[in-house]
Order: C-alpha cells, then sequence, then structure tokens
C-alpha cells in the first residue's frame, strides 16, 4: 500500500488535500503520472495541513456567499419561454442548460447546469422544482415557469 495525498479531487477516493492508502499500481500507474497524488511526507503534510486551513477559511465567506445566493434563488421564481403547442406540450423538452440560461437572463447569477436537478421531465408548460446544489452542504430549491414563446 502507498500512503498519497491528492491534489484534485478523485471520485470515490477523497479530495484535494486528503491523505490516502492506495495500491502500488494504481498510484504508481495513474495517481502519480496523471498529477492526481503526490507522495506523502512529514513535510509535504504540513504544507498540505496550511494549504486546508487556507481553504477552509475561503469555504467559511463561500458559505455564506452560497446562502446569499440560494435566498435569492428561492425568493424569484424563474420565467423560461419554450416553443410549444397548442395543447401547451413543448416541441422537445426543458434541458439543465436552458434552466442555467434562464436563471442568467433573470439576473440571478450563474449557475453550472450540471448542479441542477429537475424533479421530472419537463415536456409542457406549467410550474415545475428543480434543486441547484451551490455547495456540497447547500441546496437552494429553485422554481420554473414554464410559458409557451410567442
Amino acid at each position: 500500500m502507498s500512503k498519497l495525498i491528492l491534489t484534485t479531487e478523485v471520485s470515490g477516493l477523497g479530495s484535494a488535500g486528503d491523505v490516502v492508502d492506495v495500491k502500488n499500481g494504481y498510484a504508481r500507474n495513474y495517481l502519480v503520472p496523471q498529477g492526481y497524488a503526490i507522495a506523502w511526507t512529514k513535510g509535504a503534510e504540513k504544507q498540505i495541513a496550511t494549504l486546508q486551513a487556507a481553504r477552509d477559511a475561503r469555504e467559511a465567506a463561500s458559505l455564506e456567499d452560497a446562502q446569499a445566493f440560494k435566498a435569492k434563488l428561492e425568493a424569484t421564481p424563474v420565467k423560461l419561454a419554450v416553443k410549444a403547442g397548442r395543447e401547451g406540450r413543448l416541441f422537445g423538452s426543458v434541458k439543465t442548460a436552458d434552466v442555467a440560461d434562464a436563471v442568467k437572463a433573470a439576473g440571478l447569477g450563474d449557475v453550472d447546469k450540471r448542479s441542477i436537478e429537475l424533479s421530472s421531465a419537463i415536456k409542457s408548460v406549467g410550474r415545475y422544482d428543480a434543486t441547484v446544489r451551490l455547495r456540497s452542504d447547500v441546496i437552494a430549491a429553485l422554481t420554473i415557469d414554464v410559458v409557451a414563446a410567442k
């Protein structure tokens, strides 16, 4: 087993700054050559501790920003105009990228389309709910009003 310090987030293993034990081949053939990890030493451990302290301070500030953004998203429903037929059925469906563009157009700010989760497929006009993951611990509820474009 090799003891490594992750330099970036690795799915299923940990985030940047975590000390992990992995098999030698995984470390030697994948993590280190790709730049995802460095070998663990006492000096590197101290350096990582200072980096984590700085990251924790940034995250505390970004937590306040995320909570303010969450309040703004939850207070304002987002209007999305889409081509629709007579019965209110859409030509196609609304995707998360469309919702992200509508949030930006409403002047609420930028949202990554990958952080948006639709509660159901949007295939007709009406009011829908979605969730937006701003951080791992801050999730905003978003209301989407889908209307027919003229």
